[in-house]
């Protein structure tokens, strides 16, 4: 056995791992740099020279860069039943997303759950066809798909009660 408990078998493979990390790693791979990491003055006395800055883009800015024609659309859906707003009923969002398997489109979705006045607020979400369904207890489960052009857009649901069982 070698140092660090190596078979001696293995010391040559060891010996090139090291070197090419001591190549890769060493002092040498500093020289490459463009700039020095620290400026230095050239003068005893001289202030050292900054580098200019590029001044960074304020919130404010963000909001006016976007056009209304950003391709998103908020929506806000409202639950109803009997004219009584549907508490607590799940909300499916699903709207169709690029970069899938092979390029193709894949089917995202949000899930929410409505407030007591049956109203939920979704997030922005790409413009295009988006599949509502709702579903709540003691209700049919609805399901519909929309074609959302607008930049806002509420849209009302109403819930019919379940019938009698067939069983």
């Amino acid at each position: 056995m070698g140092p660090a408990g190596l078979r001696p078998a293995l010391w040559p493979t060891f010996v090139l791992v090291v070197a090419a990390a001591v190549s890769l790693f060493g002092p040498g791979a500093a020289f490459g740099q463009d700039k020095p990491s620290m400026p230095q003055a050239t003068e005893p006395g001289k202030p050292i020279p900054q580098e200019p800055t590029a001044p960074k883009p304020s919130a404010a800015g963000k909001d006016e860069k976007q056009s209304p024609n950003s391709g998103t659309t908020r929506l806000r859906i409202q639950v109803t039943a009997n004219d009584k707003p549907v508490g607590n009923a799940a909300v499916y969002v699903r709207f169709n997303t690029s970069g899938g398997l092979l390029r193709k489109d894949k089917l995202a979705e949000l899930d929410f759950k409505t407030n007591e006045d049956g109203s939920v607020k979704v997030p922005e979400i790409p413009r295009g066809r988006i599949l509502i369904q709702v579903v709540a207890k003691g209700w049919h489960t609805y399901g519909k798909w929309y074609e959302i052009e607008t930049d806002q857009e509420t849209i009302q649901i109403k819930l019919a009660p379940l019938g009698t069982h067939w069983y």
